[in-house]
C-alpha cells in the first residue's frame, strides 16, 4: 500500500498525506489438489524409501564399521573419523552405527573420495553413494563409481563439482 503526498497546503502549510486507494483483491484460484501427492501416497513413497535403504545396507558389499576397520587394517574409531570428514563413505542405519561398502578400498576409489566429498560439498555417506552408484549422462550413460575405478577420476570430479555447487 503506497502513499502518495499530496502538494494541497492546509492552513498550517503542513502537506496533507493522501493513501492511494487499494486495488480490490483478485480471487484466490482454487485450490489444486492434483498438484500435491495424497497422504497415502507420501507414506508410500517413505516406506519404499525406507525399503530401499534397508536392502541397500543388506547389500552382500557393505560391512560393518568393524569390519571395515580390519580391511583397512585400522580400528573402528578411525573409520568412524573417517565418516565424519568425508573421507570414507558410511550409510546411517536405522538404529546405531554405520554400514559401509566394501568397494570403496579399492586404491582408485579410496584415493578419490576425499576430493569427490569436497567436489559435492557433502560428507553424507548416502549422497556420495547415490552420487557414485547412480549412471549419469555426463559419463556416458556410466557411473562415477565405474568412471574411477576405469581411471577416469578428474572427469568424475568435475562432473561431482557442478552437481555440488
Amino acid at each position: 500500500m503506497k502513499a502518495s503526498i499530496a502538494t494541497t497546503q492546509s492552513r498550517a502549510s503542513i502537506p496533507v498525506v493522501h493513501r492511494a486507494a487499494r486495488p480490490a483483491r483478485a480471487p484466490r484460484p482454487a485450490h489444486d489438489d492434483s498438484a500435491y501427492v495424497s497422504v497415502g501416497e507420501t507414506r508410500a513413497l517413505l516406506a519404499d524409501s525406507l525399503a530401499t535403504r534397508n536392502a541397500r545396507l543388506a547389500a552382500e558389499d557393505m560391512v560393518s564399521t568393524d569390519e571395515a576397520a580390519l580391511l583397512a587394517g585400522t580400528s573402528r574409531v578411525t573409520v568412524n573419523a573417517w565418516i565424519a570428514k568425508g573421507r570414507c563413505i558410511g550409510l546411517a542405519q536405522t538404529k546405531r552405527g554405520f554400514r559401509v561398502p566394501t568397494w570403496q578400498f579399492e586404491p582408485r576409489i579410496w584415493d578419490a573420495l576425499p576430493a569427490l566429498s569436497a567436489a559435492l560439498g557433502s560428507q553424507n555417506g548416502w549422497q556420495m553413494l547415490g552420487f557414485l552408484e547412480t549412471p549419469n549422462g555426463a559419463l556416458g550413460g556410466i557411473t562415477p563409481r565405474v568412471a574411477i575405478e576405469r581411471g577416469d577420476a578428474a572427469r568424475v570430479l568435475t562432473v561431482a563439482a557442478q552437481e555440488g555447487h
